[in-house]
This record gives C-alpha cells, sequence and structure tokens, in this order.
C-alpha cells in the first residue's frame, strides 16, 4: 500500500457555531473531557511548536500539564532547545490531535514562563525518579552514552536518599497565553469545520475558515 492509499473519510461529528462556547478556554475543556472519557491514550500529548528570533522553526511532543484562565501550561528544561528558543523568541504554536474522534485544536500565543512558586508546586508533585532524571538531563544537549546518563542518574540517588529532590533552578514551567484557537472536526470529502477563535480587544470573535 502506497502512501496515498492511506486515505480516510471523516464521519463521526459535525460542528456549528450554535454547538460552541462562547469562551474557547471552555470550549477546549469541553473536548479534552470528551477525550479523557473515550480512553485515548496521553490526550494531553500535544505538539508543541517554537521559533527561533530569525524564524527557524523546531517541533516536538510535549505533555499538557494544566488549563486555567491564563492559557495551556507545560513544564520542561529551562536550557533545553525549546527552552532556549522561548527565552529569546517567546511565541509558541500547539496542536491536539485526537484521531479516534476525529479532531484537532490548534493554538498560537505569546508564552511566559510560571512563577517560582508555581513550578515548585509541579515539581513536589512529580514522582521521585522524575525529580532525578530533571537534575541527571542536561536536556537538547550532547551525550556520550547512555551509560553516562545512567551513572549520573545513580549518583544523585544516592546524594538525594533520605532527602527531599527539589525543583532544579534550570527547570519549570511556561504558560501559552493564546490569542487564537482552532476547533477542527473532520467531515466528509474533505469538507472539514474550522471554527477560530480569535482574541479582539479583550473579547474573543468566533470565525468559520474554510476547509
Amino acid at each position: 500500500m502506497s502512501i496515498a492509499d492511506l486515505r480516510k473519510d471523516y464521519t463521526r461529528h459535525g460542528l456549528s457555531e450554535s454547538d460552541v462556547d462562547t469562551d474557547p478556554l471552555a470550549q477546549f475543556q469541553r473536548w479534552f473531557d470528551q477525550a479523557v472519557g473515550a480512553g485515548l491514550i496521553e490526550p494531553n500529548a500535544m505538539t508543541l511548536a517554537t521559533a527561533t528570533p530569525d524564524g527557524k522553526p523546531s517541533a516536538r511532543m510535549v505533555l499538557l500539564k494544566g488549563v486555567d484562565a491564563g492559557g495551556f501550561v507545560f513544564f520542561t528544561n529551562y536550557e533545553s532547545r525549546k527552552g532556549m528558543e522561548l527565552a529569546a523568541n517567546p511565541w509558541a504554536a500547539l496542536v491536539f490531535y485526537w484521531p479516534e474522534l476525529e479532531r484537532q485544536v490548534r493554538i498560537e500565543g505569546r508564552v511566559e514562563r510560571l512563577s517560582p512558586a508555581e513550578s515548585d508546586a509541579y515539581f513536589a508533585s512529580r514522582p521521585n525518579g522524575s525529580r532525578i532524571g530533571a537534575w541527571a538531563s542536561r536536556q537538547s544537549s550532547v551525550i556520550g552514552s547512555r551509560m553516562e546518563l545512567e551513572q549520573r542518574v545513580a549518583e544523585l540517588e544516592q546524594f538525594y536518599a533520605n532527602r527531599e529532590v527539589p525543583r532544579p533552578p534550570f527547570w519549570g514551567g511556561f504558560r501559552v497565553l493564546p490569542d487564537t484557537i482552532e476547533f477542527w472536526q473532520g467531515r466528509p470529502n474533505r469538507l472539514h469545520d474550522r471554527l477560530r477563535y480569535r482574541r479582539d480587544a479583550g473579547r474573543w470573535i468566533i470565525e468559520r475558515l474554510s476547509p
């Protein structure tokens, strides 16, 4: 079978302006709850796209760890590639894709760091092994071997034996503050429903986009 033969028609749902909440964050929560209720594997997995100041993009999968009135929260090493790019160019795009529901959500906006207290609170909720891992990994940097990483983990486990593992100063959270959020629902014959929320003078405008 060729790639061109991998064709699927989308028939599960439609999406109309009368169906959606006037607040895109409330609408996202509604769709997210449905994805969780459908038993999808890691429904909080999302593509995070960042870019350098001169516009060179990069993208990777990360996990959403919170949604609040401000936006979408995730955590990472501030010295990783994404962390460095966000420090230099604080704008990002997110994409959620739930194929079982034939849905996507696309988010674009400015990015800010969480407060140290917010990052501390989340770090304290992580399993001990994940806390050790945050210290052990100099994320995105070149490493000589897997053994080198495992040796670093063993050293840290010994160092923090019977002690609380604190949050590394180079690790913490970001919040994407959306100015556009698009809800995409697959439809037959590639005539998909696309509703975009666009922030305008402090309020949300809902627009239908051509598929």
